[in-house]
């Protein structure tokens, strides 16, 4: 029986100069870290050799880079998703990115950006809830919303202050 062109080739036939090239587009496509790029490997029949090789290559060939993957990760979480420091640091720990490069990468942020995006999600939250006439059941959607995105508590509490006190 003949394969279509459809059907994806068997991962095992794949040779090692084949591999190379499709890690390469796997990590050229975006930044990946070397959690992420160890587990697709894991896809293809590569020897212990072979998987140090193939990360040796793509580290010196630039394709891997964990402290840029740190940053544009840093960036776009909290620009596009509006993620906390909290969320943010926990994230890159489950991609098992050095606790370090974390630490930099998440000092490299705008401090102005940060606060101003705290304090319009708390502005939107606080408009959203505006049925709720329990003032310390609003309060408490706030936080709860600002606290999933991974902020900070004083400042959660600080924004939240602020709000309070500005609409009475």
């Amino acid at each position: 029986m003949r394969k279509s062109r459809s059907e994806p080739k068997d991962k095992s036939t794949f040779t090692f100069p084949e591999i190379m090239v499709r890690m390469e587009a796997y990590c050229a496509y975006r930044d990946r870290c070397t959690s992420e790029v160890e587990k697709k490997m894991l896809e293809y029949v590569l020897t212990e050799k072979q998987s140090d090789e193939l990360l040796k290559h793509l580290r010196s060939s630039q394709f891997l880079d964990d402290v840029r993957f740190a940053h544009s990760f840093v960036s776009g979480k909290f620009r596009f998703n509006q993620w906390g420091r909290i969320r943010i640091r926990m994230e890159l720990r489950m991609r098992k990115i050095n606790e370090e490069l974390i630490k930099n990468a998440i000092l490299s942020m705008d401090l102005d950006a940060y606060a101003q995006t705290i304090t319009s999600l708390a502005a939107r939250k606080f408009r959203e809830t505006e049925r709720e006439k329990d003032v310390w059941k609003r309060k408490a959607k706030i936080i709860r919303f600002l606290s999933s995105r991974g902020f900070e508590q004083d400042l959660i509490m600080d924004a939240v202050a602020t709000l309070f006190n500005s609409s009475h």
